[in-house]
């Protein structure tokens, strides 16, 4: 891998607004949120965070790769489970605090650890308090079981 990919420092605002050079703002903590939809229908897929080395990894390898805050490491996204998410598009919104990516999943196209298509794959009910939430898909795309192990979710609660 490359890696030497440069941001540019940030200025002013119409260089970052309204310019052509890439000058990604992280936060406090040096993160950038990420929010992942697959290329062909637009569906949402997942939103999570880069860092510096994330956002330059993806730009140099056209694969996504993210930082895990709670297990506090650098993510390929698919190394383990194959589910690869290949870059066909990325975008940076206008003050460059946001990077939406468009993507390809390999293998049975699901993004998230759970087994679902998409992480966002229930509703909450509007209008409704204390009403349970809404599965919008019905079954698992695979058995996180099956690709993880019997290893304890590794999200924080």
């Amino acid at each position: 891998m490359k890696q030497n990919i440069t941001f540019s420092p940030r200025f002013s605002i119409e260089q970052v607004e309204e310019g052509c050079e890439l000058a990604p703002k992280f936060d406090a903590e040096g993160f950038i949120p990420a929010v992942t939809t697959d290329y062909l229908s637009g569906e949402l897929l997942m939103h999570a965070y880069m860092n510096e080395e994330a956002l330059r990894l993806t730009i140099d390898t056209g694969e996504v790769h993210y930082w895990s805050r709670s297990r506090q490491c650098l993510w390929h996204k698919g190394a383990t489970s194959g589910l690869v998410q290949r870059v066909r598009e990325i975008r940076i919104d206008d003050d460059q605090d946001c990077v939406w990516l468009r993507v390809e999943v390999a293998g049975s196209g699901a993004s998230c650890h759970v087994g679902y298509r998409s992480c966002f794959y229930r509703s909450v009910p509007i209008g409704a308090p204390g009403q349970p939430l809404v599965f919008l898909e019905e079954e698992k795309t695979f058995d996180p079981v099956a690709v993880y192990g019997d290893a304890p979710n590794p999200t924080k609660l």
